[in-house]
């Protein structure tokens, strides 16, 4: 067996990982390089041709979930190669290109894309998908996009667990450990564990859990009366985190249509009753409209997205319409998208400009170092442990890891018990 990190080692982004036999090659992931703010970064790979080279051979690719750095460059594959992806992360791409193809804002998402998805193959967790002489396996983890996934990859000799994006501090992340430890290696032990390491940079945070920042915001939501949240529209999680908290705080839960979609599709395949969006209206801006009056009485949680035209237009109307000293902007992305530092993103700047009283309040989709020092201990892989998607990947070797698994950190090419590891930077 034969595995490469094409991208994903000294970076976070745009991970594309080759899995392969003599027989078989399968792709994990295909992802664009991370946005700078608004624009896309520099990406050789972003064309037909380095796309055709680089999936010669191939028989299908997998994606762990729907971010852009992850799977991106879907759209530069040769028809002939499968794709698969979970059956809601496939709804949840259809919604937001859709979207993106009535937006003037995107010229280069056509209608052909929205072809392209819904040719994807879908899976379930649980599912054994069989391509050539590989199997591939997925299981449910928690992430900041909803129907995310770890992959275990088995060709009859070896297993190999990829994690994709994960965290340890999210609703759905009390079942990580227990898959591992009920359904993963009861089946036979892994060999390589492939895992991400984004949080590497920060070993000694401990990222606040969603049920905490649920209570946070259920106390400003009963503080503030007019509440806006700025916040991804495709993280389940957090969409949840502040339905929940609007309904202990006996706030009207508003959004725009783009939202009500996706909350249809979470509430669609809901198996708790923390996301089922039941008390999620379209707003609909008019302020002669009995709607209002309602929500001007009994305040609101309004999620807002970037700086569209009906967002401008409406937000400017609240906010001259409403008392400043009951209004609160609750600002639910990383921090450096305010920041002039290459990643600003204009329109989030924009918006927290306008409000009178804004905070932050978010937490990471990314596993923290506590989180990934359990999974390599609960995993125990046999031969090896791949970090990527990490700025620095060496610094997996500075976690206070067992000598014998940190003996087993590989982040340079290597030929270990049978299994060639390439690592391309």
């Amino acid at each position: 067996m034969q595995i490469t990190i094409h991208r994903g080692i000294d970076q976070i982004g745009g991970c594309i990982t080759e899995i392969a036999t003599a027989k078989t090659k399968i792709l994990i992931d295909l992802g664009h390089n991370l946005p700078k703010g608004n624009r896309l970064e520099d990406d050789d790979k972003a064309n037909d041709g380095a796309i055709a080279e680089l999936t010669a051979n191939v028989s299908a690719i997998f994606y762990t979930h729907y971010h852009g750095d992850h799977v991106d460059l879907f759209r530069y594959v040769p028809d002939h190669i499968e794709q698969y992806i979970g059956e809601t992360a496939k709804k949840v791409m259809l919604a937001k290109y859709q979207l993106l193809v009535k937006s003037s804002r995107f010229q280069e998402v056509t209608p052909a894309l929205l072809q392209i998805i819904e040719s994807f193959n879908t899976f379930k967790a649980k599912d054994v998908i069989r391509i050539g002489d590989i199997s591939v396996s997925p299981y449910y983890v928690s992430h900041s996009a909803c129907d995310a996934y770890m992959f275990v990859i088995d060709d009859g000799r070896k297993r190999i667990l990829h994690t994709g994006d994960f965290r340890g501090h999210g609703y759905l992340s009390k079942g990580l450990i227990p898959t591992i430890k009920k359904l993963i290696l009861p089946q036979a032990t892994i060999d390589v564990l492939i895992t991400e390491g984004t949080m590497l940079s920060r070993p000694d945070e401990r990222p606040m859990h969603e049920q905490e920042l649920q209570k946070e915001a259920t106390k400003l939501m009963k503080k503030y009366k007019y509440v806006f949240v700025l916040c991804s529209s495709t993280d389940m999680e957090r969409l949840a985190s502040f339905h929940a908290a609007s309904k202990k705080a006996n706030r009207s839960f508003l959004c725009d249509g783009y939202q009500t979609e996706m909350l249809n599709i979470f509430t669609s395949i809901a198996k708790s009753g923390l996301f089922k969006f039941d008390n999620a209206h379209f707003y609909r801006h008019d302020r002669r409209h009995r709607q209002f009056s309602l929500i001007e009485e009994n305040g609101f949680c309004m999620l807002i997205r970037g700086k569209t035209t009906h967002h401008s237009a409406a937000i400017q109307d609240l906010l001259h319409w409403l008392p400043n000293e009951q209004i609160l902007l609750i600002y639910s992305y990383w921090d450096g998208y305010l920041h002039d530092d290459g990643n600003q993103i204009p329109d989030f700047l924009d918006i927290w400009n306008m409000f009178p009283n804004k905070l932050q309040l978010h937490t990471s989709g990314h596993a923290s170092a506590a989180t990934l020092i359990e999974v390599c201990q609960t995993v125990n892989p046999t031969t090896a442990i791949i970090p990527i998607h990490s700025q620095c990947s060496d610094d997996y070797k500075k976690l206070p890891l067992p000598d014998g698994l940190k003996a087993k950190i590989i982040t340079e090419s290597a030929k270990k018990q049978g299994i060639e590891i390439v690592i391309d930077n």
